[in-house]
């Protein structure tokens, strides 16, 4: 059925309502203070981003007069427009929440944040005068804009000072200082048992401005922040070579139209006239800041604060229960299929996968996807000892993984240099599925061992992020997986698929096809229900199936983290559907989708979200957790996700709020499954553990 424009909610102004449930996160009185300013410093984090790519992305339909409307009716224009306004507004919230709750209880707590240069004790300006002579004037370049020296290129995302000054014949003249990134943005100045206090680098410049200006008057000196258009274009049919193409872009990524300008609120308008005219910005891009320009800092703040009582309990993976340490990582593995929650549990046993492969004499070969990868990643060292040792190691390292693509560059070189077959992914394409697949030579002949995740190779954040992940030896996944790198690295595409289904050729046919059997079961009064976790949902025909699901009777119960298109509660159209977005201490990254089959329940995982370019723009992966114990694993955790009533929303047409507690026991999905693998570990069956988990959360 087609469904009206109305029936749907924009995809960006869907990703700012998930930014503010992240902004909530600031208010809640569970929250310890120290957690509410890293929340704050991600919103910030999250907006460069998105200013970066989909603001910027808008901004150049506009400027070439593209006018289709999205799946809600907005065009590209209506969209910017209503993105301005929203982020403006959502800034006061920022600096109001920074300014009138954070900074003073930090003061309460013995932390101070001076946000100005003038709000410290002379004791401590001499404190910065200091370190500004000694350490930062050495670093510094005054860069003065006149006839002769045109107005410097500025860095994206980068600090300044720009400066109004006045000569002896009394003219205006301007200059910007570049604040430095190789020193720390926040300094501390007073360190006691009773109190710390801390000044931003920029303010210490500001203070000293003079000092870089000897013969002039200083009228103004007020910090500002460009974000540029960061969205890579490559033509990659044109493009010899897609390494040097992609190296070529990242070093453009600097320069692209600035997007936005964000500015100290007391700037001399003399200054903010000469900003716009020299960054080409209208007025609708500046941002008058009240307070720190660029939040992020507060992360590093958050690192190098000390106050532990401030700060939640690091959580320390434990080790996978179905793996000990001692054994063989492919003796358990020939055993039965092995299931893994991270970062509830550790994701060493992936590693040590990898790791084990690179040093067994009876591995052949070894094959493997990389999206994202840690800056220090054993497993790129084990892929690189594996080569040495003379296994057959291929390896795609997906080159455009957004804003990870130097990084990936440098990765492809070294494996390149250890003897690794190293591939760039497919043409017009990015390769986001994660699987890896070794190839050992055992007494029964050759054995192909397969490991599939929802999320990245990553170890640094498969500490931070939810996601799950299956080991298998089963034939029939290996030949699988053996087809989807002959597809990846050659021309070559199987007849049929036994279990995964791979985009953007057979997902969305998949998906189609398993939500029209839940609406056929339902017709014929069957089990109907799908329960489908997610990061992002905005594909109009999987929405609109899922509103024809809806009309049939079945239920549907979505946890989608941030974006979200559907509306729930439309009479005759979404009656039947219940969204919720869960903001916690872990970034929900894994992807689950349960679909009842009439009674024969059938359970899967997935690198794909349900959004277009997933299902037809990127080479995705979904599988099936066919193991009975293991699938009502799963069951289990969806069936926790949506016990939440601590850190879940509910969505409620196109509005969120916090789910109602009323009569429900109070459960923090999070918390619940640290608190179960932990115990599960430790105690001889589940059901002592439920039993432990379900006291302790009374």
């Amino acid at each position: 059925m087609i469904y009206p424009e109305n029936c749907f909610i924009n995809r960006e102004l869907s990703w700012l309502k998930f930014n503010e449930r992240i902004l909530l996160e600031t208010k809640e009185k569970d929250n310890k203070l120290l957690e509410k300013i890293k929340f704050l410093s991600i919103t910030a984090s999250n907006l460069d981003e998105f200013f970066m790519v989909r603001v910027a992305s808008l901004k150049d339909m506009v400027d070439v007069k593209y006018n289709k409307k999205d799946l809600s009716g907005m065009t590209p224009k209506m969209q910017l427009d209503s993105l301005y306004e929203k982020t403006h507004e959502f800034a006061v919230k920022q600096y109001s929440i920074l300014n009138r709750t954070l900074l003073p209880k930090l003061k309460e707590n013995g932390i101070v944040i001076y946000s100005h240069h003038e709000e410290m004790s002379e004791k401590e300006c001499k404190i910065a005068d200091e370190y500004f002579d000694e350490i930062l004037f050495p670093i510094l370049t005054p860069m003065a804009v006149d006839k002769s020296r045109p107005f410097p290129l500025i860095r994206n995302k980068s600090l300044n000072i720009c400066v109004l000054l006045k000569g002896k014949d009394k003219k205006n003249e301007f200059a910007t200082v570049s604040v430095p990134q190789v020193v720390p943005r926040i300094f501390e100045l007073v360190a006691n048992d009773d109190v710390k206090k801390y000044i931003l680098t920029d303010q210490i410049i500001e203070r000293n401005i003079k000092k870089l200006f000897s013969n002039y008057e200083i009228v103004g000196a007020y910090p500002y922040r460009i974000t540029r258009n960061a969205d890579l274009s490559i033509d990659e049919d044109e493009a010899s070579d897609l390494l040097t193409e992609i190296e070529k872009q990242i070093k453009k990524r600097q320069w692209g139209a600035v997007i936005r300008l964000e500015i100290e609120d007391k700037a001399d308008v003399k200054i903010l006239k000469f900003l716009k005219k020299e960054l080409n910005v209208e007025q609708k891009a500046v941002y008058n800041i009240k307070g720190p320009i660029d939040l992020t800092f507060l992360m590093k703040f958050y690192d190098i604060c000390d106050n532990d009582g401030l700060k939640e309990k690091k959580y320390i993976p434990v080790r996978p229960h179905m793996i000990k340490d001692d054994e063989n990582i492919f003796d358990r593995i020939k055993m039965g299929d092995i299931l893994l929650h991270h970062p509830y549990e550790s994701f060493e046993p992936v590693v040590r996968f990898i790791d084990e492969a690179a040093k067994d004499p009876d591995v052949l070969a070894i094959k493997q996807t990389l999206y994202r990868v840690s800056g220090n990643s054993p497993i790129i060292a084990s892929l690189a000892k594996a080569a040495e040792n003379g296994k057959q190691v291929t390896v795609l390292v997906e080159l455009k993984a957004r804003f990870d693509e130097e990084h990936n560059i440098q990765w492809a070189k070294m494996l390149e240099k250890y003897g690794c077959h190293v591939i760039y992914g497919l043409v017009g394409l990015k390769t986001h599925s994660k699987i890896t697949m070794v190839v050992r030579r055992e007494e029964e002949g050759i054995v192909r061992y397969v490991h599939l995740g929802t999320g990245n190779y990553n170890d640094a954040t498969a500490k931070l992020y939810t996601d799950m992940g299956l080991l298998t030896c089963k034939e029939s996944v290996g030949e699988d997986a053996t087809a989807a790198f002959n597809m990846i690295s050659g021309y070559s595409e199987p007849k049929k698929w036994n279990k995964l289904t791979l985009a953007p050729f057979w997902l969305r046919k998949k998906f189609v096809y398993l939500i029209n059997r839940e609406i056929k079961n339902a017709k014929e009064g069957k089990d109907a229900l799908i329960i489908a976790k997610m990061n992002s949902l905005c594909d109009k025909e999987i929405i609109s199936l899922l509103y024809d699901a809806s009309n049939a009777g079945v239920k549907i119960k979505l946890i989608v983290r941030g974006i979200c298109c559907l509306k729930t509660n439309i009479e005759s159209v979404s009656e039947n559907i219940e969204v919720y977005s869960i903001v916690g201490t872990f970034l929900e990254h894994s992807r689950i989708f349960y679909f009842a089959n009439g009674g024969s329940e059938e359970v899967y995982l997935a690198s794909a979200d349900w959004m277009p370019r997933n299902l037809d723009k990127r080479v995705e992966i979904l599988f099936p957790v066919e193991d009975e114990k293991l699938k009502n694993e799963v069951k289990e955790i969806l069936d926790i996700y949506l016990k939440d009533t601590k850190k879940a929303y509910v969505l409620d047409n196109d509005t969120y709020s916090k789910v109602d507690k009323r009569g429900r026991e109070i459960l923090s999905a999070q918390d619940y499954f640290k608190d179960y693998y932990k115990n599960l570990i430790n105690t001889k069956t589940k059901e002592k553990t439920k039993r432990f988990i379900k006291k302790t959360h009374m």
